[in-house]
């Protein structure tokens, strides 16, 4: 049957046509249904774990997230990054009318298309404010400018030693390449600070805290969608990261490794995890004093550098 949602009548047709019932009343099949305390029409998107390495790599996250400000007192700065990607500018054809006694706000239901952009943004776990940049595209480059422009300069500003970052292994932070690049990048600038990549697990965005943060920014800002251009957009975007940060708090992130082994149990007794994280442990134990320095930022000249 070409249908996703049945209605009671067609499910009553259907029982006839196969044979099941001679006849039956919709309010017979309500019954069953309500009896059995079944809702068809309603569903949650959910899906298996695909990543065999899924434990082995959430774990140490999990604990980074556990011991996020400890860490961070210690100059070890536990950050989550990702993009919000192909945030439209889309003008009404009409303005917007404001809610009234008795009555919803009005949004065009017709609009012009002005164009898009890609935030970039990162979430310092240990207390909740956000930094970000917004680009033309969404290509590994871009997440280079993002990591140039925006991550180092607020590592220097915060004096840390040791960024701790968790990302997904999505093509924009092209896993093959990204840790050579940071390497020479290290060693090219003279940083003050080490970076050590976090991966998340194949289809796992859901452990990383940025997207909670992305939620929020798509409710208070993004919702409803009545922009004027691209350069509107973005500046809503960064006035909107300085009005976060002005009362940030770390989220309360409640998934812990108990809970995760509670669900999957533990079968990574044979793998890397035990050294990840003992080495997440020992950052959070051990005493070692932050440097200081100043540093010239360098910008990343490519096609977009002017949308920065």
């Amino acid at each position: 049957m070409p249908l996703a949602r049945w209605s009671y009548a067609e499910i009553a047709q259907r029982l006839v046509a196969l044979g099941v019932v001679v006849s039956i009343a919709t309010s017979t099949i309500g019954r069953w249904l309500q009896a059995e305390r079944i809702k068809p029409w309603r569903y949650h998107l959910w899906q298996h774990v695909r990543d065999p390495r899924f434990l082995e790599l959430a774990k140490p996250v999990l604990r980074l997230y556990e011991l996020a400000c400890e860490l961070y007192q210690r100059g070890v700065w536990v950050v989550c990054t990702d993009e919000k990607t192909s945030i439209q500018a889309r003008q009404g054809i009409d303005d917007p009318q404001p809610a009234a006694a008795g009555q919803a706000g009005h949004i065009a239901a017709r609009y012009v298309r002005q164009g898009a952009l890609q935030l970039f943004a990162g979430l310092s776990v240990a207390d909740g404010q956000v930094f970000g940049c917004c680009r033309e595209h969404r290509c590994f480059v871009d997440f280079q400018a993002f990591i140039l422009e925006v991550l180092v300069p607020e590592a220097v500003r915060r004096g840390v030693r040791l960024i701790c970052l968790v990302l997904d292994n999505g093509p924009t932070h092209a896993p093959k390449q990204l840790e050579a690049w940071l390497a020479e990048q290290q060693a090219l600038q003279q940083w003050p600070f080490e970076i050590k990549l976090f991966w998340l697990p194949k289809y796992a965005s859901w452990l990383d805290q940025v997207e909670i943060w992305f939620s929020i920014l798509q409710r208070k800002v993004l919702s409803p969608n009545h922009f004027e251009s691209v350069a509107h957009v973005k500046q809503l975007l960064l006035n909107f990261i300085q009005y976060h940060n002005r009362t940030a708090t770390p989220i309360r992130w409640s998934y812990t490794i108990a809970k995760l082994e509670k669900k999957f149990g533990d079968d990574t007794q044979d793998s890397m995890l035990p050294s990840m994280l003992q080495l997440v442990d020992q950052l959070a134990t051990q005493q070692v004093s932050t440097p200081t320095y100043t540093m010239e930022i360098p910008c990343l000249a490519d096609q977009n550098s002017g949308t920065n």
